[in-house]
């Protein structure tokens, strides 16, 4: 895969975007005895337009659909139908095999989903592996563009002066690293983030609110010595954040700082009696938490 080029169309389709005031109460009162701090990405580190990774397109899905076929050349195989159903049904149908299997939130690796939709649309076999990560990242960037939160990198560079670890537990997929690399032209090893703490759906074929990809960054840390009451994370989903996060025993903080992705999930039962420990809605809130 050529990350080159993977990163030459993220950057050609992600424009600046600015959150939206939620207007929730902020408490960045300092929480003492804090050694690592957890990230969700989507909607947290990064403006999402569409809210979340796996809300659903922003705009017109079979448009995109049909621009990114047409961006790898492949004009030819676009469906008279909505094409965009075939990649929703591809992932329902993943989605089924893995509840059948035991697994209460699956996840799905989308360039085997993006595999079958060209094969069911009878793109030749010898094209299918070349184009689908570029494929994947057009119609991912069409649907759902993201931009760094604001004052990103000075919270991270500021918390790793700290010491503080860092890792990430976030719904993804491969081309979600690279939104660092694309965006603010450095990789998350090279902001600090400690791969040993990270937890990526993608890679588990498990997604948040699942809570084991919070007992997997654990497990990291352990490794460093550090336990999980030691442990801030921090999302913007009350459900697949603050929720599984606090059923692990980590310390929480609610990210309120866009409309579009906070989600506080007031009508759903696991959530009622679940408050996260603080409430932020500017990333560099968490150095007066982290004291």
């Amino acid at each position: 895969m050529d990350n080159s080029d993977i990163l030459n169309r993220i950057r050609q389709h992600c424009r600046p975007l600015q959150p939206v005031s939620t207007g929730q109460t902020v408490d960045a009162s300092p929480l003492p005895g804090i050694r690592a701090i957890l990230f969700d990405i989507y909607g947290t580190l990064m403006i999402s337009a569409s809210g979340d990774i796996d809300a659903g397109s922003l705009g017109d899905a079979r448009s995109a659909f049909n621009d990114a076929l047409s961006a790898l050349g492949l004009g030819d195989y676009i469906p008279e139908g909505d094409g965009s159903l075939l990649l929703r049904e591809e992932v329902n149908n993943t989605h089924r095999t893995r509840h059948a299997e035991g697994i209460d939130y699956p996840e799905v690796d989308i360039l085997c989903i993006w595999g079958r939709v060209l094969d069911r649309l009878e793109v030749p076999e010898e094209i299918v592996e070349d184009v689908t990560p570029a494929l994947a990242v057009e119609y991912e960037c069409r649907s759902n563009p993201v931009w760094p939160m604001p004052d990103l990198v000075d919270t991270l560079v500021a918390l790793r002066e700290r010491g503080l670890v860092m890792g990430i537990v976030s719904n993804a997929q491969f081309y979600t690293h690279l939104l660092f690399d694309a965006l603010v032209e450095q990789s998350l090893d090279d902001l600090g983030f400690d791969a040993a703490a990270d937890a990526w759906s993608y890679r588990l074929m498990e997604g948040k609110p699942s809570t084991r990809m919070y007992r997997t960054a654990l497990e990291g840390l352990d490794k460093l010595g550090i336990g999980a009451e030691e442990t801030l994370y921090i999302g913007n989903d009350m459900l697949k954040d603050i929720w599984p996060a606090k059923a692990c025993g980590l310390n929480t903080v609610l990210f309120a700082g866009d409309q579009r992705s906070l989600r506080l999930r007031e009508d759903d039962e696991r959530c009622r009696g679940v408050s996260p420990d603080r409430v932020i809605q500017t990333l560099p809130q968490l150095l007066d938490i982290v004291g």
